[in-house]
């Protein structure tokens, strides 16, 4: 408890004055972590009302004008992104009508990879996609107009910008396409970033990627809400989630404050008990992309080899993505039966809209009649519960987190108090939360190598 005590100290101090004891960026110099002021849209902070308002008349301006944005950004800028995608738009946003999606665009991503097949397909899709608008819709012939949110601090992240490059540059030679380009890039215009000056020497309009923000923390930001604002998704009701959980992680009685039980639980299991596997396993589709977002905050908030006082202590678990049902038929052997050294954390929407009741559709088949008569999502908690019951039942350490629907407000507490937890946990196990040695590492390396590749082309 005195430990506790101490972490919970730290965040307040973090919250007042953005300092966390011997964070230092990349470059080696204090930095100010400022995630903790994203939930309140006040005068002065990150998110203003002046920001917000912005932001919700980018979004209005992409209607019925915009057929097409995509997303390029690679880490906290794609993964946040499409937390935020899945959970408003869902899988077949792109196969709805113009008026289905109520006016706003398709939405694609790319930039969080390297892959030569997968950005052709997107590129000969677009390129289709224009040629049938301006030849083949006979009510409102038009250039395809093409959106292009390009999210890089630096400009110069070659995953995105190499994605952005071959795209644009593919496209821009189309009579059928209009391009817009917009920046989320460093806001600094007295030195500015590659990408930063060329919007500004291009009038491109750009947003903030600020700093004291972790690419991992950024969903609250801009660079998740600028996508936000383009698929209606409800911004301030997702920040006042944040908020509420932010008030109520300012508790310092332990039973009172979701993110430092979550922290000191998962602290012990982790140091106690060899825990040191942590299985995301949400019970829901659009969930998925929550787990995938959690292994970045996870995996590079904990995962460090030296703590603050340069003690080389290898801390950190191993982050699993899961998605109930359908890895109860593949991992949960595994998290049964394996190793005793997991968590598994599930996720639950208590209340799900249109839940739908299963059929009795073939009465002589007794199994399938048997299976009938509740709903879907009556079936989905029953399957989490089975799978929680006998996870304990086998010294399995579970966790629950459930939320009341899946709506932004829920979001944006679930995603606030994951973040808040590894703060703390940070503070409990001595380690730097809010950097990334190990990522820097393999770009000093990749540097040099892909300028020996770009020799021997020539």
């Amino acid at each position: 408890m005195p430990e506790i005590k101490k972490a919970h100290e730290a965040m307040d101090v973090m919250r007042k004055t953005g300092v966390i004891h011997a964070h230092l960026s990349k470059d080696g110099t204090p930095e100010k972590v400022l995630f903790s002021q994203l939930p309140y849209i006040e005068e002065g902070n990150l998110n203003s009302p002046e920001s917000i308002a912005r932001l919700k008349k980018f979004g209005e301006s992409a209607r019925n004008r915009v057929d097409a944005v995509v997303s390029l950004g690679i880490g906290g800028s794609f993964l946040g992104n499409k937390v935020l995608f899945d959970v408003q738009c869902g899988s077949y946003w792109n196969l709805k009508t113009k008026e289905e999606r109520n006016g706003y665009p398709k939405v694609f991503f790319s930039g969080n990879n390297i892959d030569p097949r997968s950005t052709k397909d997107l590129i000969d899709y677009i390129s289709h996609a224009a040629d049938m608008a301006m030849n083949h819709d006979k009510k409102n012939p038009h250039k395809y107009t093409v959106m292009l949110i390009c999210i890089s601090k630096s400009g110069g992240t070659l995953d995105t910008m190499s994605n952005f490059m071959v795209i644009y540059n593919a496209l821009k030679d189309n009579p059928n396409v209009e391009i817009e380009i917009v920046a989320v890039t460093d806001p600094n215009e007295k030195k500015p970033t590659l990408l930063k000056k060329m919007a500004m020497e291009n009038n491109w309009e750009s947003f903030a990627v600020p700093d004291g923000i972790g690419g991992r923390f950024t969903i609250f930001c801009e660079v998740g809400l600028v996508l936000a604002a383009v698929t209606g998704f409800d911004i301030e009701a997702f920040l006042e989630g944040a908020k509420q959980m932010d008030i109520a992680c300012q508790n310092d009685d332990i039973w009172q404050n979701p993110a430092m039980l979550n922290a000191a639980l998962k602290y012990i299991a982790a140091e106690k008990y060899g825990r040191d596997e942590e299985v995301m396993m949400p019970y829901g589709d659009y969930l998925e992309s929550v787990s995938m977002w959690y292994i970045q905050l996870l995996a590079e908030s904990l995962g460090k080899q030296f703590d603050k006082d340069d003690k080389e202590v290898c801390y950190g678990r191993t982050p699993i993505v899961a998605l109930g049902t359908r890895d109860m038929h593949s991992q949960t052997q595994q998290h049964q039966e394996g190793k005793l050294n997991k968590i598994v954390q599930f996720i639950r929407i208590n209340e799900w809209d249109n839940d739908i009741t299963i059929p009795n559709a073939f009465p002589e088949a007794q199994k399938l009649s048997d299976i009938s008569g509740v709903t879907m999502g009556q079936a989905l908690e029953v399957a989490r519960q089975s799978n929680a019951d006998a996870l304990t039942s086998n010294k399995r350490f579970n966790a629950l987190f459930s939320m009341p629907k899946l709506d932004a407000f829920n979001l944006g507490q679930l995603l606030y108090m994951l973040a808040m937890s590894i703060a703390y946990e940070g503070e409990l196990a001595n380690v730097d939360a809010f950097n990334q040695p190990g990522v820097e590492a393999y770009k000093r390396i990749m540097g040099p190598k892909l300028q020996e590749v770009k020799a021997q082309n020539k």
